[in-house]
C-alpha cells in the first residue's frame, strides 16, 4: 500500500510566506506621497521623467475605506557615491548627473580664485559631462550659514562663475550654462556643527544623463 505523500517543510514554508505577502499587499492601504518640491533641489536642477497614468477607481488597488490616490509622481532610482574625506560627491539618478565639490578642495578661504588643484577635478567632471553628451550644464554655489546672507550671496556666485570657466575651457561652445549663487540656502548637512558646514561650502554641477545612460554605483567659505 503506497504511503501518503507528505508536502515537504520547505515547500509549506513558501507557499505561506507568498500567500501571506500577497495578501499584506492587496490590504494594506495605499501611501500618501507629498506634492511638494522636494526643497533641498534648487530650483532648475532637477528633471523628471512623466508619471504614469493612474485610474483611481481601478478595482485591483484595493483602497482601504476612506482612502484616496495622490497623484501619480516618478520616483527616481538614485545613486551616491563619496569619497573617503567626502571632499567630492557623485549622484546619479534616471535622468541627471551631479557632482558636488566641497569649497576647500577648490578655493582659499573666503575666495574665490580657484586654486592649483582644482583644475583637474573640474576636467573630470567636464570629461564626463562630453561623456553624456550633455548640452546644458548647472553650476550653483552654496556657503554654510556663518556670515551675512549677502557675503554668501556673492561669494557663492563668484565661485560657481570659475567653475563655469575653467569648465568652459574643455566644454564646446555648444553647451549652455545656468550659473547661480544660492548662499546658505539648501543645505545638505547641518550648519551646526564645523563638519555639517563644510559640506554645506560647495559648488554643484550637473548636467541631463546621455539617453542611452542609466545610474551607474561608480563615481568615475
Amino acid at each position: 500500500m503506497a504511503r501518503p505523500r507528505i508536502p515537504s517543510l520547505r515547500a509549506t514554508l513558501v507557499a505561506t510566506t507568498a500567500t501571506t505577502l500577497t495578501a499584506l499587499v492587496l490590504m494594506a492601504p495605499a501611501p500618501a506621497w507629498a506634492d511638494d518640491d522636494d526643497p533641498s533641489a534648487p530650483p532648475g536642477s532637477t528633471t523628471t521623467s512623466p508619471p504614469p497614468k493612474v485610474d483611481p477607481n481601478s478595482p485591483g488597488l484595493k483602497l482601504a475605506d476612506g482612502a484616496t490616490l495622490a497623484p501619480a509622481k516618478v520616483l527616481d532610482i538614485k545613486s551616491v557615491v563619496e569619497d573617503m574625506g567626502g571632499e567630492e560627491r557623485r549622484e546619479d539618478t534616471n535622468t541627471d548627473v551631479k557632482f558636488a565639490l566641497q569649497a576647500e578642495v577648490l578655493f582659499p578661504k573666503d575666495s574665490s580664485k580657484l586654486n592649483p588643484e582644482a583644475a583637474a577635478r573640474i576636467k573630470a567632471i567636464a570629461e564626463e559631462a562630453k561623456a553624456q553628451k550633455a548640452t546644458d550644464v548647472r553650476v550653483f554655489g552654496f556657503t554654510d550659514n556663518l556670515g551675512s546672507y549677502g557675503h554668501g550671496k556673492k561669494l557663492s556666485k563668484d565661485r560657481a562663475e570659475a567653475v563655469h570657466d575653467e569648465l568652459a575651457t574643455h566644454l564646446g561652445p555648444e553647451v549652455t550654462y545656468a550659473v547661480r549663487g544660492y548662499s546658505e540656502d539648501y543645505p545638505i548637512a547641518d550648519n551646526g556643527s564645523e563638519e555639517g558646514r563644510k559640506k554645506n561650502r560647495r559648488v554643484e554641477v550637473s548636467f541631463p544623463r546621455g539617453a542611452s545612460s542609466g545610474p551607474t554605483a561608480e563615481g568615475g567659505s
